[in-house]
């Protein structure tokens, strides 16, 4: 890997350079078992540790096929789906692999005993497969996180609807914790040339995910005027939502759970912020959810507003918060959810559902228009990636606890070719320019 890192970090490397590196036949990459599948049987969520489960190894390089890239991968990034599979829940990702790998004998690549995980990435192209025309070998991407294989008419409209839509690196192998990774071209976006590899690596898949369900037309359809209310809003994804909302001129209400996330909230932009720890909402009692604090809640959020209940929830948490959200939601407004990271069992009260006409919307990241349009804003500096710390490889399992504990801000990212952090910056009068934004959403 040494010749290829070279190549990437002088200055003066071509295209043919690029085409000409020798590939290697392993490298190193972060991966579960399959044999350990079992090992955290009898223990609650809270209490499985991805530090046990996730290895450092060398792995065979895989097959480029039709329509595919292979990455050299300078940074990439810990997500939820990252935390499930290190500790093989709601279901084991070799159970994704397994039906994946029946699908054709392309797909049976990734049905193997380990999985590389990662659904982020910033780097560099170094092969493209037959059928590859608008990559080339040293372009500098990153890649969004849908896998698709678009063979059935249903995912033509919106390839989040094809059936067998599947997230790389969760439910494919090969991703993005790893020197190298193998992606379908049409994952690829070029890569922003203000930020370094680590500040472009960790935006992708929160920041798409909170496009599509706040922004597009498929989510939302947030307007001009619009309150939203938004769980986590200093976290991986709420802080993209948050941007998002500011940017698009909606007004936020952020929910955060300490003092040190609502002054996150207010460097990014919000003035209205709920501390649920200082307000002490209980909305799960004994088992059993609490109308009385739902309405509490209520009466917080029009304190706020001057009156106004939201026209949109951005919704992630799940069960501990879903009741609340359908709740607080206005006559005829918008509950959109995904990832359920409290439980996915949601339970809500339906009257004020459909007696009030309101919505629930399911979202799941975003296709490749609007995964393009989430990164032209970062390109333009519109939104930027709220990156709080950075991990060696080395480290990616302690990464992954401190997600799965809570125990970081906005996002954390990984550095894999890369040799430190800050390298990559290839437009300095661009980044000056948005040099104060970087940093304040940086150093959350």
């Amino acid at each position: 890997m040494k010749d290829i890192l070279e190549a990437i970090l002088a200055d003066d490397t071509t295209a043919a350079d690029f085409a000409a590196l020798p590939i290697p036949d392993h490298y190193r990459a972060v991966t579960v078992h399959r044999d350990d599948e079992a090992m955290f049987e009898g223990r609650e969520s809270r209490d499985k540790d991805p530090r046990e489960s996730l290895h450092l190894e060398d792995v065979p390089v895989p097959e480029l096929g039709p329509g595919e890239a292979l990455i050299a991968v300078m940074a990439s990034s810990v997500n939820y789906n990252t935390v499930w599979s290190s500790i093989f829940e709601p279901v084991s990702t070799f159970a994704f692999l397994r039906r994946y790998g029946r699908l054709n004998p392309l797909a049976a690549r990734h049905d193997l005993p380990y999985h590389v995980l990662g659904s982020d990435l910033s780097g560099v192209v170094l092969r493209v497969g037959p059928g590859v025309h608008s990559w080339h070998p040293g372009d500098e991407v990153v890649a969004h996180c849908l896998s698709v294989e678009l063979e059935s008419p249903l995912g033509h409209d919106d390839t989040m609807l094809d059936p067998e839509q599947r997230i790389w690196g969760f439910e494919t192998n090969f991703g993005g914790l790893a020197q190298l990774a193998l992606v379908k071209a049409n994952q690829l976006l070029p890569k922003s040339e203000h930020l370094s590899w680590e500040e472009a690596a960790v935006p992708g898949l929160v920041n798409s995910t909170a496009y599509r369900q706040l922004v597009s037309h498929h989510g939302a359809a947030m307007k001009q005027g619009d309150t939203v209310l938004i769980w986590g809003a200093s976290g991986g994804l709420g802080s993209y939502a948050t941007q998002l909302a500011l940017g698009g001129g909606a007004t936020p209400i952020c929910v955060v759970s300490s003092p040190e996330k609502a002054e996150i909230c207010r460097r990014m932009g919000a003035e209205l912020i709920i501390d649920r720890n200082v307000e002490d909402y209980r909305f799960w009692k004994d088992g059993v959810q609490d109308p009385t604090e739902w309405q509490r809640f209520g009466k917080k959020i029009r304190e706020l507003t001057g009156g106004d209940d939201v026209d949109i929830v951005f919704e992630h948490p799940g069960r501990e918060t879903f009741g609340a959200s359908v709740y607080v939601a206005r006559k005829g407004g918008t509950i959109v959810t995904c990832a359920s990271t409290s439980g996915f069992l949601h339970e809500y009260d339906n009257r004020y559902l459909w007696m009030n006409l309101k919505r629930i919307i399911g979202s799941h990241f975003a296709n490749y228009r609007e995964a393009w349009e989430a990164n032209r804003l970062i390109r333009r500096g519109r939104v930027h990636p709220t990156l709080s710390r950075t991990y060696r490889m080395d480290d990616t399992g302690q990464a992954a606890y401190d997600v799965h504990r809570n125990l970081h801000q906005g996002k954390v990212g990984v550095l894999c070719l890369a040799p430190e952090e800050g390298l990559g910056v290839r437009d300095p009068e661009l980044r000056a320019r948005h040099e104060d934004a970087i940093n304040r959403f940086r150093n959350i």
